[in-house]
């Protein structure tokens, strides 16, 4: 179960970043049905060579998602036969099929700006909950001083989930670039926005609550304000991991969290001065990732009033 829970939060990393990078390369429609792909459970050669490439791309990322649900449901048989982590196993079953749900409907219903976000923090909430499953499985050295950072790590968490929704929403909308300059946006620190439209939530793709075309101080607010969030959670977890260095056996995960902050806000600036390549984007959504990973790991140490073993 140790082995099976690691490769498992592995391969939810491993589907988190192909799904991004699907997403990115408009190839989220590629096969417009679902499970299967034009009725078929591998692309059908077509005329269109790019259409044929983006329905691969579509399909592989569903087979990578379907053995990660395998794996899941293995672990939680083995939780059940074993009668250790039931609740926790279960739990990330039912996510696993409220994601697949949101899946469906992320083709059934055209890219919903929402149902996109959803399916975004739901691969996130699997990856954090098999990270700590699999945590569960080792024994550790314990440190109750270590709990002296639960608040900060737990408000550290909170606030990168709300960054990184904020920035699904973005990506969903199509607004990466509707800033392109830096440090500002259009030459002005706070430029014209429409937030009752960006943030409208029962809408279609593109489209304003009342069917009109999003307009550009929409989609501008939608960037503006995963800018300004983001300032909120690069604090956070900069208090965190300055206060998690101070403590004996977590300075390393202190330092991890530290250059993963780095290297994730380096990607987002990077994103925007260069107009976000496929690769930077995905590499930046693969940082969110990462960071989500490392701040987790501090959280379970915090909580549970350990720290790793030498």
């Amino acid at each position: 179960m140790r082995t099976l829970s690691i490769v498992a939060a592995a391969l939810a990393f491993v589907v988190i970043v192909v799904g991004a990078y699907v997403r990115l390369s408009d190839a989220g429609l590629g096969c417009p049905d679902w499970p299967l792909c034009y009725g078929h459970p591998v692309p059908e050669p077509v005329a269109d060579a790019a259409a044929h490439g983006k329905a691969w791309k579509e399909m592989g990322h569903r087979y990578l998602a379907g053995t990660l649900g395998v794996l899941i449901l293995a672990l939680m048989v083995l939780s059940f036969r074993s009668r250790n982590f039931r609740g926790l196993s279960a739990a990330i079953v039912l996510l696993v099929v409220f994601q697949a749900t949101l899946g469906m409907w992320t083709v059934t219903m055209l890219l919903k700006p929402a149902i996109v976000t959803s399916h975004l923090l739901g691969g996130m909430a699997i990856l954090a909950l098999l990270l700590w499953l699999a945590l569960s499985q080792f024994e550790f050295t314990v440190e109750p001083q270590s709990r002296s950072i639960r608040f900060y790590a737990a408000l550290a968490l909170l606030a990168l989930l709300v960054q990184i929704g904020l920035g699904g929403w973005v990506s969903a909308n199509y607004a990466a670039l509707a800033c392109p300059d830096l440090p500002g946006c259009l030459g002005q620190a706070v430029p014209k926005m429409n937030f009752a439209d960006a943030f409208h939530v029962l809408r279609e793709l593109g489209r304003t609550g009342d069917g009109e075309l999003l307009p550009l101080d929409a989609l501008v607010a939608i960037h503006w304000t995963h800018r300004m969030f983001a300032l909120v959670a690069i604090g956070a977890a900069g208090v965190l991991a300055w206060r998690a260095f101070s403590i004996q056996g977590m300075r390393a995960m202190a330092l991890a969290v530290g250059g993963l902050l780095v290297l994730q806000v380096s990607l987002g600036v990077a994103n925007v001065a260069f107009g976000l390549p496929l690769a930077l984007a995905a590499a930046h959504n693969a940082g969110a990732a990462l960071l989500l990973g490392a701040l987790v790991v501090l959280n379970f140490f915090a909580f549970k009033g350990l720290r790793p073993s030498r």
